[in-house]
Parts: structure tokens; C-alpha cells; sequence
């Protein structure tokens, strides 16, 4: 079971609707906010609260405390000003960690700039992942750490990476990514992997490194 915290989610479309389903069936604590009543009503059989209220609207989130709460995610739809001026506000009103949907890179930097903790694209990022995975096979999964770095899952199938030791293959100094644990085929984990060990067909490495290190290797490993 996650830690329990207290969510505030603001703005009920579609995005904002399905991150209060997730957080409700974890079991978490949801206040949602919209100034559609027809949307609240229908939030309200899912979170633990639901009210009726404008992100813009300075003396209402104040009264909701929103600024209190651990975690806030602002998903305006397209109204891409009233979104900037929760994001402030809530910011304003001590707001810890603050999620916002970005409609274009543009307002995505207006976010950051006036201090959203983290800034997300829903389609484009879906859109990226998408064609990475298909790009990159070898690549079962993968998350960023930060803008730079990612870390990711790669199966080994290319016969020259087969049976060799980590020593041998030098992958940090070829591709410039570390290995932090081997999968093998049966599923046991080998979590502090030495130089001396072995890979074999189809074993499974979680790897750290930039997007492109990755790729390089993603192209190499796959056959």
C-alpha cells in the first residue's frame, strides 16, 4: 500500500478525471476541483471530495487550503491563462508540489518560469514514448530521472553481447551507460552486478544514462 497523502486535483476533463480515478482507487485523499457542477457531480462518486469552485479565484482556494496539501495537479484544459494564474496562486500559497498540463512547449515554460514543480504534455509525451519504444525494441521500458537522464530495461539479443562479462563489454565506456542490476531469464535479480559477471541471451538490464547513450546501445544489443 502507497503512503497515504492528500491530492488536490484541478480541472476535470478527461486527464483530470482519470488521475482522480487512479488516486482514489490507491486509496489516497482527493479534494477535485471545477467550475462545472455537472463535472462535480460526477467527481464526486469517485474522490473523497468534490466542490464547485475557480481556479482563479484567490479567496476560494485559500478557503480550501489548497496551498496545505502534498501534492496539486492543475489540468486545465485549454484555458491556458486560468492555468497560469492557479499555478501562481497555489505557488503563492505555499503550494509543495505543484503538477501542471501544458497545452504547447510555450505555456509549458511560462509554468516553469513561475514555478511549477513539474510540467506535463499528455499527448506529446505519449506520442514520444510511443516512438521510442518502437524505435528502440530492445527497450522494454524506460523513465526520465531529469531532463537528461533516463533509466531503462534493455533485453540482450545480439550474439556479440552473449556470454561476455561486464568487464568485457565496457558499456559505460562504449555507450556511456552504467548497469545497476541483471534480470536473468529465469527472473532472478542480480542487483549489485560485478565486472566478472555474466550475460546471457534475453537477460534483462537496467541501465542509467542520457537518451541518446541508451538509443546507441538499444541499436547495438538488438538483432
Amino acid at each position: 500500500m502507497a503512503k497515504k497523502e492528500s491530492y488536490v486535483v484541478i480541472g476535470l476533463g478527461k486527464f483530470g478525471m482519470t488521475i482522480c480515478r487512479h488516486l482514489a482507487k490507491a486509496g489516497q485523499e482527493v479534494l477535485a476541483i471545477d467550475n462545472d457542477p455537472e463535472v462535480i457531480n460526477e467527481a464526486a462518486n469517485i474522490v473523497m471530495r468534490a466542490v464547485v469552485a475557480n481556479a482563479e479565484d484567490e479567496e476560494a482556494l485559500l478557503d480550501l487550503a489548497v496551498g496545505s496539501f502534498d501534492h496539486v495537479y492543475i489540468s486545465i484544459g485549454q484555458n491556458i491563462e486560468a492555468s497560469i494564474m492557479a499555478t501562481l496562486l497555489i505557488k503563492e500559497q505555499g503550494g509543495k508540489d505543484v503538477t501542471c498540463r501544458a497545452e504547447n512547449i510555450h505555456h509549458a515554460r511560462v509554468l516553469e518560469k513561475i514555478g511549477a514543480d513539474h510540467v506535463v504534455r499528455p499527448e506529446h509525451d505519449t506520442a514520444e514514448r510511443l516512438i521510442f519504444n518502437q524505435l528502440n525494441r530492445s527497450v522494454l521500458d524506460y523513465v526520465y530521472i531529469n531532463d537528461h537522464m533516463m533509466l531503462a530495461e534493455v533485453t540482450i539479443r545480439n550474439p556479440k553481447f552473449i556470454n561476455q562479462t561486464l568487464e568485457k563489454l565496457n558499456l559505460r565506456q562504449r555507450f556511456g551507460v552504467n548497469v545497476l542490476a541483471i534480470i536473468e531469464a529465469n527472473d532472478e535479480v542480480n542487483e549489485m552486478p560485478q565486472a566478472t559477471d555474466i550475460i546471457c541471451e534475453n537477460d534483462k538490464l537496467t541501465i542509467v544514462g542520457t537518451k541518446e547513450s541508451i538509443q546507441r546501445l538499444s541499436d547495438e544489443v538488438d538483432v
